[in-house]
C-alpha cells in the first residue's frame, strides 16, 4: 500500500501507510462508541470516579474522546518501535523506517542480528517502553486535580486509558507469537544452545500455533474479525520470517556462480530468429526464457510470456528482436545467492544473466536457486555445520541446472 512521510526522529524516517488511515477512524470510532464501557474499567483498576454522563452527553463529544485515545495509542506504538530501534542503531543496525499500519506499527531493520543477547535486546526493548509509557500515563492520571468538570474527567479517561492500553500492548507482544517480540525473545533464548536457523523454525512453530490458537478465538470466543487478521499476519510473518532465516543459512558461503547454469550449457536465440523457431526452441528444449544474441554478444531476454503476445498467424513475421525485452537484469558471479534472490523478487523476473563485467558467463533462475536450497537442506547443512567448515562444496546439482 502506499506510504506517506510524516517525519523523523533519531534519523528515522516515521512513514504512515494508507491501510493507517483508514483504521485510525475505526479506532476512534470503537472506543468512543464504548467510551461508558472502558470508564468503568479504569474506576474498577484504578479507584476512580470519573463521571460517564459527562463523557458520554454527546456522541460527538464521545468521538472525540475516541480519537485522542487512538492517536495517543499510536503514539505509543511509534515510541515502542523507537525503543527497538534506538537498541538497534546502538549496535550498529540501521532502521530503513518506522511504518505505522493497520496492525499498529512496524520498524524496518536492514539487518536482523544473529547475537541472542542482541537480539533479546532489542526485542523486550519495545515492551519496556509501553510498560514505561503506561506508567508515565498512571503518574501523570494521579496528578490531575480533583474535580467534577468535563475536563477532568475527559483528561482522567484518556491518561487512565493509555495507562491501560500500554500495559497491555506490551503485555500482547511478549505472547510467543513470532515474529511478535515474545517471539523473538524466544528465538533468542533458543539462539543460546541452537544453530540461529532452528531457533528460527521452533519459534516461528510456536508463532504459527499460536497464531491459529488467537484466530480461533477470534472467530469463536468472541474476538471478532480484527483478532483473525492479526492471527493471520502472525501465521504469514513467522513462515515468512523462517523461510528468509533457513535460506540465508543454507546459502552462507555459496555463490551465483556455485548454482548458474554455465554459459556453455545456456540455449541463445539469434535475434533475427523467428517467433514460430523461438517457440518450436521453447518445445524442444522445454525451457521458457532464453538470451538473445546478436554478433557474440547478448542484446535483450525473450521468454514465453513475449512470444505468446505475438498472434499465432504473424509469428512466422515477426522476428525476435522485436518482442524480446532490452532491459536486463544482471548478477555477478561472484555474488552471493541471496542477492540474485533479491534482485529476482524486487524486479520480478524469474532469470538473472550473470556477467562477469561484460563477459557473459551463466544464468540463473528462481528454479536454480530453489533446487540448490532443497540439496542444502536434505544435507542437513544449515541446522548443524558452521558454513565455513562445510562450504558451498556440498552443492554440486549439476544435473538440476536449468536455462
Amino acid at each position: 500500500m502506499r506510504r506517506f512521510r510524516i517525519g523523523s526522529a533519531f534519523g528515522i524516517p516515521i512513514d504512515l501507510d494508507l491501510t493507517f488511515l483508514l483504521v485510525l477512524p475505526l479506532f476512534a470510532w470503537a472506543i468512543g462508541s464504548q467510551i461508558g464501557r472502558y470508564v468503568g474499567f479504569v474506576n474498577d483498576l484504578f479507584g476512580s470516579s470519573i463521571a460517564v454522563d459527562l463523557l458520554t452527553s454527546s456522541t460527538e463529544l464521545s468521538l472525540a474522546l475516541g480519537l485522542v485515545a487512538a492517536l495517543g495509542l499510536f503514539v505509543g506504538v511509534v515510541l515502542h518501535e523507537l525503543g527497538h530501534s534506538l537498541v538497534a542503531m546502538r549496535y550498529g543496525f540501521p532502521i530503513g523506517s518506522i511504518t505505522l499500519w493497520i496492525f499498529g506499527g512496524i520498524a524496518q531493520m536492514e539487518e536482523v542480528p544473529e547475537d541472542w543477547r542482541q537480539e533479546l535486546a532489542i526485542a523486550i526493548a519495545g515492551p519496556v517502553v509501553s510498560v514505561a509509557l503506561g506508567v508515565l500515563s498512571y503518574a501523570a492520571f494521579l496528578a490531575v486535580p480533583a474535580g467534577d468538570s468535563l475536563a477532568v474527567a475527559a483528561t482522567q479517561f484518556v491518561l487512565g486509558y493509555l495507562a491501560l492500553m500500554n500495559v497491555v500492548l506490551a503485555g500482547f507482544n511478549m505472547l510467543p507469537g513470532f515474529p511478535m517480540d515474545g517471539g523473538r525473545v524466544l528465538r533468542a533464548l533458543l539462539n543460546r544452545t541452537r544453530p540461529y536457523a532452528r531457533a528460527t523454525e521452533i519459534a516461528a512453530e510456536v508463532g504459527k500455533m499460536f497464531a491459529v490458537v488467537l484466530g480461533l478465538f477470534g472467530l469463536f470466543g468472541g474476538g471478532g474479525l480484527f483478532l483473525v487478521a492479526i492471527a493471520f499476519f502472525i501465521y504469514i510473518g513467522a513462515a515468512t520470517e523462517a523461510q528468509q532465516t533457513v535460506m540465508r543459512a543454507a546459502f552462507e558461503g555459496v555463490t551465483v556462480r556455485d548454482v548458474m547454469t554455465p554459459a556453455d550449457r545456456v540455449t541463445t536465440v539469434d535475434a533475427d530468429q523467428s517467433v514460430t523457431a523461438l517457440i518450436e526452441t521453447m518445445f524442444r528444449e522445454r525451457h521458457t526464457g532464453y538470451p538473445v544474441e546478436r554478433d557474440g554478444e547478448i542484446v535483450g531476454l525473450v521468454t514465453l510470456e513475449d512470444a505468446r503476445a505475438v498472434r499465432e498467424v504473424e509469428r512466422d513475421a515477426y522476428r525476435v528482436e522485436e518482442i524480446m525485452s532490452t532491459e536486463l537484469y544482471t548478477v555477478a558471479p561472484d555474488a552471493d545467492v541471496m542477492t540474485a534472490l533479491e534482485e529476482l523478487d524486487s524486479q520480478s523476473v524469474g532469470r538473472l544473466l550473470v556477467m562477469d563485467g561484460e563477459e557473459f558467463v551463466g544464468l540463473v533462475t528462481r528454479t536454480d536457486i530453489m533446487t540448490a536450497l532443497s540439496i542444502i537442506k536434505s544435507g542437513g547443512r544449515y541446522q548443524s555445520e558452521p558454513a565455513e567448515e562445510s562450504g558451498p562444496d556440498v552443492f554440486r546439482p549439476e544435473e538440476s541446472r536449468q536455462p
